[in-house]
């Protein structure tokens, strides 16, 4: 049966979280993960569900891809179908031609996990590699030790708070209290939990939200920030470990997550937490 493209209605968006979950593996840990769909999901079900595409063979999803961006599609694989040739040849080409309304004209970037054919595809068809991103990971199997930091577990009452801390975190954060009332509101959510560092004078200095996909698979953090007022202080590694330890307590095989090459603060806060370098990941890039 021929492979069929669709944008994800909100009545489907438990069938993609569904997918992603079962589609989580310690071998291929980088790909789209429900905590991805499930951070976008501040915007609001109806604009999480616009911007999936899924792509189904005989009414399954084999494929499905988050627009993060007009110019950025983040694409997961179900783990059997990476070298599927007629899936990789049809993602291709609906990534590659504007008019079937996925990717925009000129500039796009698509982000597919390693070993997946997609890539090798579009690179043959003239696309290039972008700047590396760097994954790091920590394996949950040993115990992970208690923080040097007070780190609570957030509510709807200090949902402020966490708030707060990504505004402070990131410069241009559009981070608000609805937002994070309406992302604690969708199907992802159900498996995640924000955390909030404090210093010894009880302030927020640093937040971080974790992602399980069940039992066994591996566990998601993003985002992690530090209050810009507190940098400096060791913060950051603290509030990376309780996260390690949360999706350890919530059943995670492994915690990871990814960050920009060029972002080396953050590399180095991470393996001061335990997390190891795994190998450079690119998109591919058009340019348009």
């Amino acid at each position: 049966m021929a492979i069929e493209m669709a944008t994800a209605g909100v009545d489907g968006l438990g069938d993609v979280v569904g997918a992603l979950r079962d589609w989580q593996r310690d071998d291929t840990p980088h790909q789209l993960h429900p905590g991805d769909v499930g951070w976008f999901w501040r915007f609001g079900a109806e604009k999480a569900a616009a911007s999936i595409r899924t792509w189904r063979r005989d009414g399954a999803i084999v494929a499905l891809g988050l627009l993060d961006e007009a110019d950025l599609i983040r694409i997961a694989f179900d783990p059997a179908a990476l070298q599927d040739a007629e899936l990789a040849e049809r993602v291709a080409a609906d990534v590659a031609e504007p008019e079937r309304g996925v990717l925009v004209a000129g500039k796009v970037f698509v982000e597919a996990p390693p070993g997946a054919l997609v890539k090798d595809v579009l690179f043959k068809a003239g696309w290039n590699l972008d700047e590396p991103w760097v994954p790091v990971r920590r394996d949950l199997s040993q115990p992970v030790p208690a923080p040097e930091l007070r780190v609570d577990v957030i509510g709807s009452e200090e949902a402020h708070e966490r708030v707060t801390v990504q505004r402070e975190s990131f410069d241009g954060s559009t981070f608000t209290n609805e937002r994070w009332f309406t992302m604690a509101d969708g199907i992802p959510y159900a498996d995640a939990r924000c955390l909030v560092g404090r210093n010894q004078l009880g302030e927020s200095v640093a937040a971080v939200t974790v992602w399980s996909a069940g039992e066994g698979k591996p566990g998601y953090l993003e985002p992690m920030g530090v209050h810009r007022m507190h940098r400096g202080r060791g913060y950051g590694e603290a509030i990376t470990v309780a996260a390690a330890r949360a999706l350890q307590e919530m059943g995670a095989s492994v915690a990871y997550t990814c960050t920009p090459g060029f972002n080396v603060g953050a590399i180095a806060t991470y393996e001061a937490a335990g997390f190891v370098r795994g190998e450079d990941l690119r998109d591919l890039r058009r340019d348009g």
